[in-house]
């Protein structure tokens, strides 16, 4: 639907009149009273010109489009981030740079403009993931639209419409309902045609059965479910019809108002916990990228800029312009080697993986990063319905009339779905029904409209829940044997069609909500006509005279019988249970020869509802029975598992309370005689607390019962505030905005309607609770793993920052260039990285506490240690160079086999002064196939004759970095109690990372690009005996960690307590 045409223009009249539509409390006003307000006449309607004359005043009904984020600010967006912004400087100085040195042509151009390009395609490939993950954030208001009603029953200018587009409406127009309509606004409702009209409103209010309707004034107060005389858009007709009067249209209806709500939710979405880390991380990491390039330029300054002094004075200033910009293209490298490049990949890798395996939960994750914000959830928001129960109907106990009067027999009924063959009746007597059980199956059966049917592996009710439940017991029930056996059949209704085969329906007592029961005279396989009632037990119990015994005999119905059944009804609602009774009657004398003729006298009393109270009159009682919509059996289990984790459990649900206290405690919210009027409240109760915050910090579980939308929208709002990680759970179009406002919005997969699932970042295929807690704890893993990977290659980034420090400080030549360090920080480490995110989980990992949001992502003792690592790492680069230049052997190894010359370390700290030394000479060498000769200018022995010392120092920092992925695989456990096969993945990964680095080094082309050439046996020996001893550092380093972490831990409980207070 569009915007509404010319009317756009006119928003100030029609917020105006929006809020004068607020102001009349139709609900709280009679029929007349209405009629008057929206001058209107029930059976003419609006004339066309007062329909015109309103529409420019309300505008559409039909809700808003709001504009969404134009593609130019989402591509800003994605760079309005500390990490992409350092990288993107670095690109445009580096291909500026490489511009600059491209005039010289040949080898170092290819080079020069590998780094930029890698850099720039890394930042596409980043904002096309973002852009892609935003544009799906409003598909929410779009499925909203596709529960809006298309089309209307009017009566205008005293004459009926039928079909006008439901966009036509205004306020004031009279509108004809009919069953299985969708309601096209929100409506006052002025007159009921049939007996009784239904709506099933549970998307809306969150209530688990439908609701019926009346044109009775409520008190004004009223929340949404005690509206019984308003119908709402976007809900359907289940039974009946009526004549309602528009009150609301629009974003000013109830659906309008969750529309805005979800609108408002989506501009307040905040970053995952991890995504603030590393923002943090990066403005960190900014200032110390900063703090080393000043250094560096510092220590340098003395090789691009010099003076003498002249009478105290510096004079005669002399820059090179050259040296200037090599000083500037260290700077750029150090930007990359302290930049982990790789790290947005292998985040999105570990977090896809994590999908998987969550997929294989039944937890499909729609967002990303929700997977790992998860895995830091302190509570979780549950809806009741359909989520902590399952949403069907089923009967848990029935109670017949037992051998003699003032005598009730009692059966537990198993089964929690509409699935027949899901549980049994205990101690019920198969094949052996007596007379009077049979009548309460014969009533369940006959006296019904819906049906229960099998769809794919489960079974799903057509009709009214109940209804659908009733004809589950009837299978369960069995049918009796003198009957024929109704065993060996799958027919989900083979019972029930058999009762319906032998009891005959010629007429029904439609239900309404004055005799609140629903009757059916049919004709007996006995040839006689008789009357099966079903409804509310004290209204049968007072139209009762008589009641059936277990022998089928009748007695009188005594005062004592009467009130052992109202103590069972008393019994049965106390634990929740919606109870029915059943009742008969066989003297039905006015429709003895009655057989559903339209012209038998009869026929008349059927059509006046007002006599169908006498018709079912003098009943004779048989029996009762309780239902619920019962909670899943894998709950209490999931709470268990909840309280363990430290996470509390939060129940939100439009259902009433008394309902939703006996579900909590028997799931283990509440204990079964635990005092809870502190911790059960009604959502409007909750509002007017003068607390609000306290009541939600108390620790266990919390209920809140009657709940509307804007109520679940300021718990999750509260909670947030707090510092809590929420998850909220809900299915229906009135959990939407909640769903989005949380951390972890999780929609129901079977039961949630699209709106939910389109507002949420997960969605349950079961619909179960226990997938959530499932779910909790792969969250937890994937973030344990992704710390270990992140910190792996943060300690990498460290040492190459290292490295070049050194390297600039000790003045000797570059070690290695900025596109070598992106190799590895892209290609090389990316692997063993990812390879991490499989580690296995820890045993106890729904046993701990969930950590705070604002946990370390790096605590000060693991920085400590990653910069103790990282100088090894500079060291142990920059030494492997000057090795190469200063020795012919070091530990044993021989490194003469190329021929290359020695040098002084003084003369390789002095190598730009080597133009002036005298009878200055070096020898070729071999690389390879290739020979290094340096006859017309032996200084270049420092500048393209580095060549082979820079391959040692990238090898040394490969070599070192995959040795470092194995201390990773636990921050603080050896690797004698955790060995590297813990996970064959990462020995696979160092085996691919190894395998890549021989690629570029043994490949010709390769080695041009990345200006390295390939290493002999003993150049080998001595990468890996300068990389190894990373491992025993550490593993001394872990030592001292196990030692103090006693300490360490209190020391940081302090803190977080004085933080707290």
């Amino acid at each position: 639907m569009g915007r509404g045409g010319n009317d756009y223009g006119k928003r100030e009249n029609a917020i105006a009149a929006s809020s004068e539509q607020e102001t009349f409390p139709a609900w709280a006003s009679d029929v007349k009273q209405c009629q008057e307000k929206y001058q209107v006449n029930q059976e003419l309607g609006l004339s066309s010109a007062e329909v015109e004359k309103r529409r420019q005043i309300y505008g559409w009904n039909e809700l808003e489009k709001h504009e969404g984020t134009s593609i130019f600010k989402l591509i800003l967006e994605q760079f309005n981030d500390t990490l992409v912004r350092i990288l993107l400087v670095a690109a445009i100085v580096s291909f500026v740079l490489a511009w600059y040195d491209g005039e010289e042509g040949g080898e170092m151009e290819i080079t020069a403009f590998v780094e930029p390009l890698v850099i720039f395609l890394i930042l596409i490939v980043n904002a096309i993931v973002g852009i892609w993950q935003e544009s799906n954030a409003e598909k929410a208001l779009e499925a909203l639209k596709e529960i809006q009603s298309e089309h209307a029953n009017v009566v205008r200018d005293g004459k009926k419409v039928s079909n006008l587009p439901a966009k036509e409406l205004v306020p004031g127009d009279i509108v004809e309902l009919r069953v299985g309509d969708k309601i096209p606004a929100d409506m006052r409702v002025l007159s009921l045609i049939s007996s009784t009209v239904r709506v099933e409103q549970g998307s809306l209010t969150g209530e688990s059965e439908a609701v019926s309707k009346t044109v009775k004034v409520v008190p004004e107060n009223s929340d949404i479910q005690g509206k019984k005389c308003i119908v709402f858009a976007g809900t359907t007709v289940v039974n009946g019809n009526c004549i309602c009067l528009v009150t609301q249209i629009g974003m000013s209806t109830e659906i309008g108002k969750v529309h805005s709500q979800i609108h408002e939710a989506s501009q307040n979405e905040e970053d995952t916990p991890l995504k603030k880390k590393l923002n943090e991380f990066g403005e960190v990491l900014t200032m110390i990228i900063g703090v080393i390039c000043a250094l560096v330029w510092l220590i340098n300054v003395k090789y691009f800029l010099s003076w003498e002094y002249v009478d105290g004075w510096p004079r005669n200033f002399k820059f090179s312009f050259e040296k200037c910009t090599y000083y500037f293209e260290i700077a750029v490298a150090l930007a990359v080697a302290a930049i982990p490049e790789g790290l947005p990949a292998v985040i999105t890798t570990c977090l896809a993986l994590g999908t998987r395996k969550m997929a294989q939960k039944n937890a499909l994750v729609r967002k990303l990063p929700s997977v790992e914000t998860l895995g830091c959830t302190t509570v979780i928001c549950s809806d009741k319905t359909g989520t902590l129960t399952t949403n069907q109907m089923a009967a848990s106990k029935l109670v017949a009339i037992g051998s003699r009067p003032g005598t009730l027999r009692s059966f537990d009924v198993e089964g929690t779905t509409y699935d027949p063959f899901d549980g049994k009746i205990q101690g019920w007597p198969v094949n052996q029904m007596d007379a009077n059980l049979q009548m309460i199956a014969k009533t369940s059966a006959v006296c019904n409209d819906a049906g229960v049917e099998q769809s794919g592996n489960h079974y799903v009710a057509t009709g009214m829940p109940t209804e659908a439940a009733l004809k589950v017991l009837v299978e369960k029930m069995g049918f009796p044997k003198e009957y024929g056996s109704s065993s060996g059949h799958r027919d989900p209704q083979r019972c029930c069609q058999l009762w319906n085969k032998m009891e005959q329906r010629i007429a029904t007592l439609e239900f309404d909500r004055d005799r609140k029961s629903m009757g059916v005279i049919v004709n007996s396989s006995s040839g006689r006509k008789s009357l099966l009632v079903k409804g509310a037990v004290e209204n049968l119990l007072e139209r009762s005279t008589f009641i059936q015994l277990l022998d089928g005999s009748i007695v009188e119905l005594d005062q004592y019988t009467r009130d052992l059944i109202l103590q069972s009804l008393h019994e049965m609602s106390t634990d929740a249970l919606r109870c029915l009774g059943f009742a008969y009657k066989e003297e039905l004398f006015e429709f003895a020869t009655y057989n559903g003729d339209e012209d038998h006298p009869a026929h008349q009393l059927l059509l006046n509802p007002s006599k169908y109270s006498s018709i079912e009159s003098k009943l004779i009682f048989v029996g009762l029975v309780g239902l619920r919509d019962p909670p899943r059996k894998e709950v209490r289990q999931a709470i268990e598992d909840c309280k363990a984790a430290g996470i509390r459990v939060m129940v939100i649900t439009g259902d009433n309370k008394n309902t939703a206290e006996a579900i909590c405690r028997e799931i283990g919210v509440f204990g079964s005689y635990e005092d809870i009027s502190s911790r059960s409240l009604t959502g409007k109760d909750f509002m007017d607390h003068p607390d609000q915050k306290n009541h939600l910090r108390q620790s266990g579980g919390i209920l809140f019962s009657r709940a509307e939308p804007r109520h679940k929208q300021e718990i999750v709002r509260l909670l947030k505030e707090d510092g809590e990680v929420v998850a909220m759970t809900g299915d229906g179009v009135n959990d939407a905005p909640a769903l989005k406002l949380a951390d972890i919005g999780v929609a129901m997969g079977i039961a949630g309607t699209e709106v939910a699932k389109e507002a949420s970042d997960m969605v349950l295929a079961d619909d179960n609770f226990s997938t959530i807690v499932a779910a909790v704890g792969e969250g937890r893993s994937i973030y344990n793993n992704m710390k270990a990977f992140i910190r792996y290659m943060i300690s990498s980034n460290i040492g190459e920052v290292a490295s070049i420090f050194l390297t600039a400080a000790l003045g000797i030549p570059e070690g290695m260039i900025p596109v070598q360090l992106l190799w590895v920080n892209l290609v090389t480490d990316g692997p063993p990285a990812t390879a991490l995110g499989f580690n296995p989980p820890d045993k106890d990992i729904m046993k701990k506490p969930p950590r705070r949001s604002d946990d370390s992502l790096i605590t000060a003792w693991i920085l400590f240690r990653y910069l103790v690592i990282g100088l090894y790492v500079g060291i142990a680069t920059v030494g492997v160079f000057i090795i190469w230049y200063t020795h012919q052997t070091f530990l044993g190894i021989d490194l003469s086999g190329d021929g290359h010359s020695i040098v002084t370390y003084n003369q390789l700290a002095n190598w730009g002064q080597c133009s002036s030394w005298e009878s200055f000479s070096v020898s070729p060498f071999t690389a390879g196939s290739q020979v290094f000769k340096f006859e017309t200018n032996p200084c270049d022995y420092f500048h393209l004759g580095k060549i082979k010392a820079t391959t040692l120092s990238l090898s040394v920092l490969v070599a070192i970095e995959m040795f470092n992925s194995l201390n990773a695989l636990s921050e603080d456990g050896s690797l004698l109690t955790m060995p590297p096969w813990v996970n064959p993945w990462l020995l696979l990964a160092m085996s691919v990372s190894f395998g890549l680095h021989f690629l570029i080094l043994y490949v010709p082309f390769l080695a041009q690009v990345f200006g390295i050439v390939p290493l002999s046996l003993n150049e080998w020996l001595l990468v890996i005996a300068v990389a190894f001893p990373v491992i025993l550092i550490d593993e001394v380093l872990k030592f001292i960690g196990r030692w103090t972490s006693g300490f360490r831990y209190s020391a940081a409980t302090k803190s977080s307590k004085h933080k707290v207070e």
